[in-house]
């Protein structure tokens, strides 16, 4: 096909839009609808996966350091070095602190009110608070794995670790991961199918269009493509509008979140995907999505029409 007649039919695409503006808006509305509601999804499986992340980043296990008596002073500090270093390279493993005996009782007489603060002071045979270090797991679905291993280095002599805590997120996130990729993928297909008929009904409106063209020696090509561009203009035109309200909407619930950052850190609610950082990203999606459905629709709900 030559570049003038390209050009031609594409022209003649755009300027069809505005002709059968009635049609078209109502491609236009059901695109729009479609693809905001896959992008705001989208959006929430996104930052969900991060609260969800941050919640299980709360997971904390406590390492117990074995107290020998008959061990000398360098022996422990070598000792617990030993522990440090083992527990720091373990890459299942992160946030590693130590907290000495002296620490932890100061940390307990703090959190006693008044004269109950020093009762720590007169326990019989000095500092009773254990040795320990802290740490978090990456993946709360090894930690079992992990609180083994940990058992078997030497010098640790308990280790303490959430097991409840660790297996209800799990079961949370396994039916989390569940639920939203089944309400992504049926609200993916019902999107198509609603938006095929919508097209369809529109191409059937011009069905006495397309014959007459059939009919006066036109090819498949030629017909199509005015339609195809109609069909990508449309959606361009949808995704730039699901775009801006899907960044409406991402950016007033978002501050909802970081007004009081404070209050929603306890439930996971910190570190979400800023809008800046997938502004753009949005809107080539939305609008490539947007061309790809519209394109998509148009020439196969017109394939029976060219059958003349």
């Amino acid at each position: 096909m030559k570049s003038n007649n390209v050009s031609y039919l594409v022209k003649k695409g755009v300027s069809s839009v505005w002709k059968n503006f009635v049609m078209s808006f109502a491609s236009f509305s059901i695109l729009l609808v479609s693809l905001l509601q896959i992008s705001v999804v989208v959006l929430f499986i996104m930052n969900a996966n991060i609260i969800m992340g941050n919640i299980e980043d709360t997971n904390q296990i406590a390492i117990f350091v074995e107290d020998n008596e008959n061990e000398t002073k360098e022996q422990h500090e070598k000792k617990v070095e030993h522990i440090r270093d083992v527990l720091t390279a373990n890459k299942n493993l992160t946030d590693v602190k130590y907290v000495s005996k002296e620490e932890a009782a100061e940390k307990w007489s703090q959190s006693m009110s008044g004269e109950y603060g020093n009762l720590i002071n007169m326990v019989p045979g000095g500092n009773p608070m254990p040795e320990t270090f802290t740490a978090r797991v990456t993946d709360v679905k090894t930690i079992r794995f992990i609180v083994t291993e940990i058992e078997s280095i030497e010098g640790v002599e308990q280790v303490n670790a959430p097991y409840d805590f660790a297996n209800a997120l799990i079961n949370i996130r396994d039916a989390f991961t569940v639920i939203i990729f089944a309400m992504l993928g049926i609200l993916i297909i019902v999107s198509i199918v609603v938006i095929s008929n919508t097209i369809r009904t529109s191409v059937f409106a011009r069905r006495n269009e397309i014959s007459i063209m059939k009919y006066v020696g036109a090819t498949n090509g030629f017909i199509k493509l005015p339609f195809f561009v109609e069909g990508c203009f449309v959606g361009i035109l949808a995704g730039a509008a699901s775009w801006g309200l899907s960044c409406f909407i991402y950016s007033s619930v978002f501050s909802l979140f970081t007004d009081n950052i404070t209050l929603w850190q306890m439930f996971g609610f910190f570190n979400l995907i800023p809008l800046n950082s997938i502004r753009w990203i949005l809107l080539l999606a939305n609008c490539a999505a947007g061309a790809l459905l519209g394109a998509a629709g148009t020439l196969i709900s017109m394939n029976k029409y060219l059958k003349v």
